[in-house]
C-alpha cells in the first residue's frame, strides 16, 4: 500500500501539469455543485419565510394602489408605496360575512433616513389586532413596543447611538428582525400611535400633499384578514371586491402561488444547468482520462516488467484520482462558500424572488456534497480507464510503445 501512495505522489509532483486540467474540471464541477444547490436552497427557504410572514388569508389594498407599489411588491421588493383606505371603507370591510380577523396596516415612505442611502417604508401595524408581524417580531426579539420604539427589517442599518431620524424626529431602534429574504428586510415597523406621529409630521412637511385629507389616525393601506372555518377564501375575497368600492382583495395564496411557480421554474433551469455541467465534466474527465492513460502505456510498462502487479497499478491510478479529485473538490467548495452569498444577492435583485441563505448546517452538508459527488465522478472515470489500461499484457504494451 505505502508503494502505491508513494508512486502516485510522485507521478504527481514529477509531472504535475498532467494533472492540472483534471484538478481544474474537478473544481468546475464542485463550484457548479454548490452554487446551484446553494442557490436552490434559498429559494426554497425564502418561500417558506415568505409564507410565514405573510400570515393572513387575504390582503385588503385601496385601488388606488394599483401602480404605486402593491403589497406584493412591499413584501418581495422593498417597493415603497403611499395610499390609504377611509375609515368608512374599513367599517364595510368588517361587515363582510365570513372575517374571523382583520388587522389594519399604515404605510408611509421615509424621506432620506439617517439610516439608509435611500428611502425606506414604515409599516404601522396594531399590537392589539396584529397575527402577522408579532408573531415575527417574537422570533427575533423579546419586548414590547412602546410609543416611540421602531423595529428595523435585517438589512436596515443604523447608527451607533440606536436611534434613526424620520421627519425631524429621532426615534429608538427597540430590536432588528431575523432575515426573511423579502421586502421586509428594508423596511421599519412601529406601532399605530408611533407611525401617526410620524405621518403628522411627514404632513407638515414634505408630504403634505400626498397625505391630504386623509385621515392619518384611521386609515390605513392594507388590511390583512383570517378566514372563518367552512368560509372559502375566493368567495370571501370576491364578496369583498363586490360590496366595498375602491378596494381590490386579493387570497394571499394567489401571492404564493405566482411565486411559488417562478420559483419552480429557476429552480428547474437551475437543476438542468448543473446536470448538464455535470454530465459534460464527466464526458471530458473521461476524456482526459484516457489520453493521459494511453500516453503512460510504457510507463506502465515498465513497472510491470519490475514486479509491479495488475493491481498495484490499478492502484496507483486510483490513488492519483482520489488526491487530484479531493483537491479540486476542496478548492472549489472553498471559492463557492466564498462567491455563493454575493451571487445569490446579485440573483435576488435581477429575479425579484425571496431568498433566505441556508444555515450552518444545510451550509456544512452543501460543502460535503460538492466534495464527494466530483470525487466519486472523478474515481468511476479513473477506474474505468485503470481497467482499460492495466488489462492489457505487458509485452504488448511495450509493443505498442516500441
Amino acid at each position: 500500500m505505502s508503494f502505491i501512495i508513494k508512486t502516485s505522489l510522485k507521478n504527481i509532483r514529477r509531472k504535475p501539469r498532467r494533472f492540472v486540467l483534471l484538478g481544474m474540471i474537478l473544481l468546475v464541477m464542485s463550484v457548479t455543485l454548490f452554487g446551484g444547490a446553494f442557490v436552490t436552497v434559498s429559494l426554497q427557504n425564502g418561500l417558506s419565510a415568505y409564507q410565514q410572514r405573510l400570515g393572513a388569508d387575504i390582503i385588503v389594498t385601496p385601488s388606488s394602489a394599483q401602480g404605486h407599489g402593491t403589497v406584493d411588491g412591499i413584501l418581495l421588493q422593498g417597493i415603497s408605496g403611499n395610499y390609504y383606505m377611509s375609515p368608512s371603507e374599513l367599517e364595510k370591510l368588517r361587515s363582510i360575512e365570513g372575517i374571523e380577523a382583520m388587522s389594519a396596516q399604515f404605510y408611509l415612505t421615509s424621506a432620506k433616513a439617517s439610516c439608509c442611502g435611500s428611502r425606506v417604508q414604515i409599516i404601522g401595524f396594531d399590537p392589539e389586532t396584529d397575527f402577522s408581524i408579532l408573531p415575527w417580531i417574537k422570533e427575533s426579539i423579546r419586548t414590547e413596543i412602546r410609543n416611540g420604539d421602531i423595529l428595523i427589517g435585517a438589512d436596515v442599518s443604523y447608527p451607533a447611538d440606536g436611534t434613526i431620524l424620520f421627519y425631524g424626529k429621532q426615534y429608538h431602534v427597540a430590536g432588528q428582525l431575523e432575515k426573511t429574504g423579502t421586502g421586509l428586510d428594508h423596511a421599519v415597523y412601529t406601532n399605530r400611535s408611533t407611525i401617526a406621529e410620524m405621518a403628522q409630521n411627514a404632513a407638515a412637511g414634505v408630504m403634505q400633499t400626498t397625505l391630504k385629507n386623509v385621515n392619518i389616525g384611521n386609515a390605513a393601506s392594507a388590511v390583512l384578514i383570517k378566514v372563518k372555518d367552512g368560509y372559502d377564501i375566493q368567495s370571501v375575497a370576491d364578496d369583498i371586491n363586490i360590496h366595498v368600492t375602491k378596494v381590490n382583495a386579493v387570497p394571499s395564496q394567489n401571492m404564493v402561488s405566482s411565486i411559488s411557480e417562478g420559483l419552480k421554474g429557476t429552480s428547474a433551469v437551475i437543476g438542468a444547468l448543473i446536470f448538464g455541467i455535470w454530465l459534460l465534466m464527466v464526458v471530458v474527465m473521461g476524456a482526459v482520462f484516457a489520453m493521459l492513460s494511453n500516453e503512460r502505456k510504457k510507463e506502465f510498462a515498465v513497472l510491470r516488467v519490475m514486479g509491479a502487479s495488475r493491481g498495484m497499478l490499478f492502484g496507483i491510478m486510483c490513488c492519483e484520482s482520489v488526491v487530484i479529485s479531493t483537491v479540486g473538490a476542496v478548492i472549489g467548495a472553498g471559492i463557492s462558500a466564498v462567491l455563493s452569498v454575493p451571487v445569490s444577492e446579485m440573483l435576488k435583485e435581477s429575479l425579484s424572488l425571496p431568498m433566505v441563505h441556508p444555515s450552518g448546517g444545510s451550509l456544512a452538508l452543501l460543502c460535503v456534497g460538492a466534495v464527494l459527488l466530483p470525487m466519486l465522478s472523478g474515481l468511476v472515470t479513473s477506474l474505468i480507464s485503470a481497467f482499460l489500461v492495466t488489462k492489457n499484457e505487458t509485452g504488448l504494451l511495450l509493443r505498442e510503445d516500441g
